[in-house]
């Protein structure tokens, strides 16, 4: 199954990744960062929209969803991907610009998003499509120093469920990837962090990896969804941390 997707964050990362995977599965895909250059190079790989804007402004957003519709008549899915790490400490070290700027992209963006695209699908015809929320391990076992990410990433599997429970009867799913360790700029931070302080190495797994089980979870049709996912590197301390 193809049809058109958004990706939020598509710049870079597991956004990038995803949007090159599901390009090159045929897939329509509204390219959305705030570094248009990056969006270009994607599009070039496909049949793709460079939807330049800022999750934490809905406008923006409104005028992405505004213009796929427009460009290719409805929106089957929603990868709702963007994110930021902050830089790590204790709740007493962390800038608090860092928590406010933490919640404005990871739960306010993503709650701005996943509103865009509920309303579009709700009022296409046919009526429904499919919502994947890019959870995190941290949603459900935080990483030393993560407070700011690690909280906002919980609260989305309160919205995960919430969408799930609301586009039920309109044919709106949602589910939730939880990915660790895909090698992306923000996890080679983490990587030579730890690097510098000594630390044992982090395992890490490719990002195409995770590329590919999102676009499992949004290739699935209408009458099957993958309520959550969870896809980490094989060795890193998930299971019986702490």
């Amino acid at each position: 199954m193809t049809g058109t997707m958004l990706i939020t964050g598509a710049s870079s990362g597991i956004g990038r990744a995803t949007a090159e995977t599901a390009l090159a599965a045929g897939w329509r895909v509204g390219l959305f960062a705030r570094r248009s250059g990056p969006l270009e190079e994607v599009a070039a790989q496909g049949e793709a929209l460079v939807l330049p804007g800022d999750v934490t402004r809905i406008a923006d957003l409104e005028g992405a969803a505004a213009e796929i519709a427009a460009q290719w008549g409805r929106l089957d899915v929603l990868f709702n991907n963007a994110g930021i790490f902050t830089p790590p400490g204790t709740i007493d070290e962390i800038d608090y610009g860092d928590w406010e700027q933490s919640v404005a992209v990871n739960l306010t963006g993503m709650f701005n998003a996943a509103r865009v695209a509920f309303a579009q699908m709700r009022r296409q015809n046919p009526q429904g499509g499919r919502i994947i929320n890019n959870g995190s391990i941290s949603a459900y076992s935080p990483r030393e120093g993560s407070i700011c990410y690690t909280t906002t990433k919980h609260a989305i599997t309160g919205l995960t469920k919430s969408l799930s429970l609301d586009g039920r009867a309109i044919d709106i799913a949602c589910g939730q990837i939880d990915i660790g360790n895909a090698r992306t700029p923000i996890v080679e931070a983490i990587a030579d962090r730890a690097e510098a302080a000594g630390k044992p190495a982090v395992p890490t797994m490719d990002v195409a990896d995770a590329a590919k089980a999102v676009l499992h979870m949004a290739s699935c049709p209408p009458e099957a969804n993958v309520q959550f996912m969870t896809v980490m590197a094989t060795k890193m301390a998930y299971i019986g941390r702490g």
